[in-house]
């Protein structure tokens, strides 16, 4: 028998499921694709926050990644939770000596507002991490955050696709979602010169934790299976949002995305 395409994820542990390695590991398995992880940082994590986060050392990171690519390879790579400048620095080296697309999800701040990139690490997001990248799938926070773009309609979203290509990823994928209003959540995908406009209804559940690691791993298993990437998007994009509309209560605060919903 032969294996399914490999696919790793470099984040952030997510203690109550939603997100993170977690959300990542369940997205590639209801895809099709082998998950595997190097885990960046363990967190306290729950429906109604972060209460705690431990940072790995930069040694165990490299030495989780080189363990699984020596030895497996990969046919594509996302990352997501890179705590500070060093792992960054650290995690943006080992992905400049890897054949396989790159999914970077430039995360930030979680879903409840938690701090979970230094400060001193945005430039090297900037400098070394989007440059690796195959897409870069910010959210409209994470934007700003990057580029001093604040988009508050529809018509800036190019704008601020044109802010984040001009660090170097070959693609950019502006999350439109917390844009108010509209029957429709609207993303755009970019390369600078292409351009494909994705929409989704709204669906009126709060329980939307793990969406952006979700979409984004589901984008690398599409890669590692061949798709082109406007299609992996696409492909992405149609299964998160079953997974939002799947969404569950779990515990006190906000529930995560159905990540099995096309199994139910």
């Amino acid at each position: 028998m032969s294996a399914p395409p490999a696919v790793l994820t470099v984040a952030g542990s997510d203690s109550g499921g939603g997100a993170g390695i977690q959300a990542d590991l369940k997205t590639m398995l209801a895809l099709g694709v082998h998950g595997m992880s190097v885990i960046t940082a363990v967190t306290a994590q729950n429906s109604r926050g972060v209460q705690g986060v431990w940072e790995l050392p930069a040694e165990a990171v490299r030495a989780q990644f080189r363990s699984v690519v020596d030895d497996i390879g990969v046919q594509a790579v996302k990352t997501g939770m890179l705590s500070s400048a060093e792992l960054v620095r650290t995690v943006a080296g080992l992905l400049e000596e890897v054949d396989a697309p790159v999914v970077i999800d430039p995360v930030g701040v979680s879903k409840h507002g938690d701090t979970l990139l230094a400060a001193e690490a945005l430039d090297s997001v900037r400098t070394r991490l989007l440059p690796v990248a195959t897409v870069a799938t910010p959210n409209l926070d994470e934007v700003a955050q990057l580029t001093g773009v604040r988009v508050t309609d529809a018509s800036q979203m190019r704008e601020a696709a044109r802010a984040v290509l001009a660090h170097g990823p070959r693609w950019a994928l502006i999350k439109g979602g917390h844009l108010p209003g509209g029957a429709d959540a609207l993303d755009l995908l970019s390369d600078g010169t292409d351009e494909h406009w994705f929409r989704a209804p709204r669906h009126a559940n709060r329980h939307t934790h793990g969406t952006g690691c979700t979409l984004a791993s589901a984008i690398a298993a599409h890669l590692a299976r061949g798709l082109p990437v406007p299609q992996a998007v696409g492909a992405a994009k149609e299964y998160v949002t079953g997974a939002i509309a799947a969404g569950f209560p779990l515990g006190a605060g906000i529930g995560p995305v159905d990540h099995a919903w096309r199994l139910r």
